[in-house]
């Protein structure tokens, strides 16, 4: 999905036939692959950015080289482009060259010898266990929008679901005899995650009482609806989780990631092994789930410091 407007002010129709190809193939190759929209979007934007500063510098797909990588990631941070933005443009450079590569196009990936810029260290923001109870508890059971959300947050903590994976659930996507829910998760890989007990009498109670009032057409196979009937979006996740921070006073609020992380990170307390907690969280890398140790080292060195006499 190559954005007509690529940045900078310039048209992507600026760019040379063999550019318009390269990325035209890199968004075929993505799509072949299953990534999101989403991320067809951004890749297909921060790679048309970079074929646009080539074409200012003369270079076409293939005569990209690492030295013209390394001087566009330095170009990038003259610019004062954060570290994080700058490496996510590198992990697109890095996609297109594979694809280009593989359609044997270029002898090697220029971009694999390019090293991302390091990033500040950041935690993800994680809530207490009493503070996720809190804000669960706070969702009444009333009306179908109230038994809908409380639903929906319940099983998004109890599974460590992604917004855009609790969104993309079908009706079909839960088991209540075997307490499991089956996610298409990132590049549509399939995984089945058990739910806690909590969450199934939730959905069991939205399912049988709130979803079919909320169903405007029978042949609907979402299972969380809007109050017009029709299928969720991650921004209205997004807009109901602040609603319901706000109304149980939750400093800093919540976002549906940090649900994810607190699913994570709470599992890690109760001594859940990281390669589980990987499948149920999808990351096909351990170094991604890794992070969590990292949580759980700050906070037990939060808690020596605060408690022992010669910290």
């Amino acid at each position: 999905m190559v954005e007509d407007r690529a940045g900078d002010g310039a048209r992507a129709d600026a760019l040379s036939s063999a550019w318009q190809e390269a990325l035209r193939l890199f968004d075929a190759d993505l799509l072949r692959r299953g990534a999101a929209a989403r991320t067809r979007r951004a890749y297909g934007f921060d790679c048309a950015q970079f074929a646009l500063w080539c074409t200012t510098q003369g270079h076409e797909p293939t005569d990209v080289t690492t030295r013209i990588l390394r001087r566009y990631a330095a170009a990038l941070g003259e610019r004062d482009v954060v570290a994080a933005t700058v490496a996510r443009k590198l992990a697109a450079l890095r996609s297109l060259y594979r694809t280009l590569r593989e359609h044997g196009q270029m002898a090697a990936n220029p971009a694999d010898l390019v090293p991302a810029p390091k990033r500040p260290s950041k935690l993800p923001r994680v809530l207490k266990a009493d503070e996720v109870a809190e804000l669960l508890d706070r969702i009444p059971q009333t009306t179908p929008l109230d038994v809908r959300d409380r639903a929906l947050f319940e099983l998004a903590y109890a599974c460590g679901l992604r917004a855009e994976e609790l969104v993309n659930l079908d009706r079909g996507s839960l088991d209540f005899d075997a307490e499991e829910v089956r996610v298409e998760g990132k590049g549509g890989k399939t995984r089945i995650v058990p739910i806690g007990e909590s969450a199934v009498q939730a959905l069991a109670r939205y399912v049988e009482r709130a979803r079919p009032a909320l169903q405007a057409d029978r042949a609907e196979q979402a299972l969380f609806l809007s109050k017009s009937g029709r299928r969720l979006s991650t921004s209205d996740v997004r807009r109901r989780l602040r609603v319901w921070s706000r109304r149980a006073a939750l400093q800093g609020g919540a976002h549906p990631h940090a649900l994810r992380h607190s699913f994570a990170t709470h599992l890690l307390d109760g001594g859940a092994d990281l390669r589980a907690i990987q499948e149920m969280l999808g990351h096909s890398s351990i170094s991604t789930t890794q992070i969590y140790t990292r949580v759980e080292s700050a906070r037990l060195k939060s808690a020596y410091a605060r408690a022992h006499p010669r910290a």
